[in-house]
């Protein structure tokens, strides 16, 4: 017998705002670090087993593959966001449609990236100054990843649209299972098919992923939200919407994107590139908190705004920001003395370690400057005012961060980690920007609310 449809979250998140913010990003936390200790334990394995080559091709797909992310989670997040506003003023038809559209534009999405990739990929790391060995090993792990793509794009926007209601321990379940199997299969296929092994492993694990998604939420209604396909009526309106909200967020991390290829540039060498994306991401598993945090605050400050609850959102603003920032400085103090010992775990390389460890040094001062533009810019989306993290993401990455990196390598020949004193730079000057401009749209958003109709 299928299950019935859960209700809302809404009043019991108005009752306890601070319960329910650990309560929406503790399961996302523990789902996502499973995630990224897979990442970690993939970059263990292709550096160990496969060599310092096989790093820098990951370093050289990574760009393309955080575009297709960058467009995948912030279209997603707007979609939280969307369903979110609708779930707070208790208007679960809009809810269910906005789902329903999202999962449409899922497929859309998922077929254009992978013709493009198919076409272009190739030029795409071609251009970033790889050597014909590095780009034949990047294109064996690339292709396999873009053809199944649409399933990481399609259990995306699945877990964007639990997020909206509030729901967040059944996608971390599903999303641990699948990188459960993923860290399982990568052993396997990478002995067999190096670096390609791989891409097949993390495919196989996210198309299983997707399926339970299907199953559980189309057919089994596992979820507030239900889907009736054979009632689905296109509007233009709710498309719009979750573009607006989410389109920059997607643009955000695009630019992202284009920063890491334009330090890929810079950087020039393969042990440079390789230290540079290995370091990423073993910090990207200790941001995970941050980032739950702040997905979180988008999924709250959105139901609370549409539920016209003000004096919650003041709440759940200052305990998040002030709770986020108090994360990452103790990550801070941890990468500042604890990162030379746990670099040898992921390469053998002298160099590559040398430069991963100057990397931390000199980011441990960034990550609670980092923490601040990240979580302003989530509170601001989920007040419905998403361009800002495009805006800002804009100003660190490329008008300030790449060109101060050009500058000091390029320009005045410094050694490769002055880049990194670049992004330093970058990060505290848009911290301070983010917090002024978060305090003007809760300003005027307190006002607009207060005033007479």
């Amino acid at each position: 017998m299928d299950a019935q449809p859960k209700e809302s979250r809404l009043e019991e998140f108005l009752e306890n705002p601070i319960k329910a913010l650990w309560k929406l990003s503790l399961p996302m936390m523990f789902g996502m670090a499973v995630q990224a200790i897979y990442m970690l334990v993939d970059t263990a394995f292709i550096g160990k087993w496969v060599g310092g080559t096989a790093l820098a091709a990951l370093g050289y797909v990574f760009p393309f593959l955080f575009i297709i992310m960058g467009i995948t989670f912030g279209l997603g997040s707007g979609a939280t966001t969307v369903i979110a506003q609708f779930i707070g003023a208790k208007d679960k038809k809009n809810a269910d449609n906005a789902a329903e559209h999202t999962i449409l534009l899922g497929l859309v999405i998922g077929v254009i990236i992978v013709v493009f990739g198919f076409l272009f990929g190739h030029k795409f790391i071609g251009i970033q100054g790889a050597d014909v060995e590095t780009v034949a090993v990047a294109l064996d792990y690339f292709y396999i990843m873009i053809g199944g793509s649409i399933f990481m794009i399609l259990s995306v926007f699945f877990r964007s649209i639990l997020s909206g209601e509030g729901e967040m321990m059944f996608p971390m379940k599903v999303l641990g299972a699948g990188t459960v199997l993923n860290i399982i299969l990568d052993p396997i296929f990478i002995h067999y098919y190096q670096i390609a092994g791989a891409a097949i492993a993390t495919v196989i694990s996210q198309a299983l992923v997707t399926l339970v998604f299907i199953y559980a939420l189309l057919f089994k209604q596992h979820s507030y939200i239900t889907f009736n396909l054979k009632d689905f009526s296109f509007n233009m309106k709710i498309i719009k919407d979750i573009f607006r909200m989410g389109m920059p967020a997607s643009l955000s991390m695009i630019i992202m994107s284009m920063g890491i290829l334009l330090f890929n540039w810079i950087l020039g060498t393969s042990d440079a590139v390789a230290a540079y994306q290995t370091a990423g991401r073993i910090e990207h598993l200790f941001f995970l908190p941050i980032i739950s945090v702040a997905t979180a605050l988008v999924t709250l400050v959105g139901m609370f705004y549409g539920a016209k609850r003000l004096d919650l959102i003041r709440i759940i603003v200052k305990y998040g920001l002030t709770r986020a920032i108090a994360i990452s400085l103790s990550f801070s103090v941890f990468f500042l003395f604890f990162s030379e010992s746990i670099l040898p775990a992921f390469t053998d390389s002298p160099e590559i370690i040398r430069l991963s460890v100057l990397y931390f040094k000199i980011m441990a001062f960034a990550y609670p400057f980092i923490t601040i533009g990240m979580t302003s810019t989530r509170i601001m989306q989920g007040l419905g005012v998403a361009y800002p993290v495009f805006i800002l993401t804009l100003f660190r990455v490329v008008i300030i961060s790449a060109s101060l990196a050009w500058y000091f390598v390029i320009v005045l020949e410094k050694p490769v980690y002055y880049a990194w004193v670049g992004t330093l730079i970058s990060c505290i000057i848009t911290a301070g920007v983010s917090l002024f401009w978060l305090r003007s749209i809760l300003r005027r958003s307190f006002k607009s609310a207060v005033e007479p109709v």
